[in-house]
């Protein structure tokens, strides 16, 4: 069994891009994803939203059923628990194990990133093997490609009025 640990960091506000998103605007736009994750994420084809409750604790908590297009090409069907701790986190933990968290964090200057953290788990898959080192490259550019992709939804929606 392999367990993949990967990690991706954006800056949600690079110099000459608008509008310039706020913190607020970013963590909006990470509860719409939630609900609505085949806006912001290539490899998500569909997002259906199974239950929603509050936890005892305050916070949101959604089942979700995901269609995934990973980068080897063949789709699965993910089923997803996503939690919403306000205002800079959202904990996606899947039935295999594997957990995902998407976390907006500001550097010591105050400038916001956008950081996607994973923990892929593979039971499949022989540690050390040709398959696992795939499975970490492909695993690496989703990485990025969703954090981008993510932030520039969030900052087409804000242009488009659609989070305020």
């Amino acid at each position: 069994m392999v367990t993949q640990n990967v990690a991706y960091t954006s800056l949600i506000n690079k110099p000459g891009v608008t509008p310039v998103l706020t913190q607020a605007q970013v963590w909006e736009g990470l509860k719409l994803k939630v609900r609505r994750a085949q806006e912001f994420v290539p490899a998500i084809t569909s997002c259906q939203v199974l239950s929603e409750e509050t936890l005892p604790t305050g916070e949101l908590q959604t089942t979700r059923q995901v269609e995934l297009v990973p980068a080897s090409g063949s789709s699965k069907s993910i089923k997803e628990v996503c939690v919403e701790y306000a205002p800079c986190r959202v904990v996606f933990q899947q039935e295999d194990g594997s957990t995902v968290m998407n976390v907006i964090s500001k550097r010591p200057d105050g400038e916001l990133l956008l950081s996607y953290i994973f923990e892929w788990r593979h039971p499949d898959v022989a540690e050390g093997s040709e398959k696992a080192a795939q499975l970490e490259a492909a695993h690496w550019e989703m990485a990025k490609v969703a954090v981008d992709s993510s932030i520039d939804s969030i900052r087409r929606f804000v242009a488009e009025g659609k989070i305020q």
